[in-house]
């Protein structure tokens, strides 16, 4: 992926996009904010919560990555109806904040 993401992508943050998340640290991300402050060329602010295999938001991340080392994820689950009422108590957005690109 090296387009800029938007807010509701859900992209997959791993070794690629930045040393930090390397092997066991990888995340699944749902963007909500990309920011325009400076960077380096080729990378990127991004803010959005933490996405677990259920599909839940667990926790609000601000990251720094690299562009071209964004993908989408693989093996998550679209969240279900009880999963989107976990992710709205946790992040006070509402379940169609988070719905799945392309859904509405």
């Amino acid at each position: 992926m090296t387009a800029r993401p938007t807010p509701g992508d859900l992209l997959r943050i791993d070794g690629r996009a930045s040393v930090q998340f390397a092997g066991g640290r990888a995340l699944t991300l749902r963007v909500v904010s990309v920011s325009d402050r400076h960077a380096y060329d080729g990378w990127i602010w991004l803010t959005g919560y933490v996405i677990d295999r259920r599909g839940n938001a667990t926790a609000k991340r601000e990251l720094y990555v690299r562009l071209a080392g964004l993908r989408p994820p693989v093996n998550l689950p679209p969240p279900g109806p009880a999963a989107q009422d976990r992710t709205r108590a946790v992040t006070g957005v509402r379940s169609r904040g988070l719905a799945a690109p392309g859904c509405h």
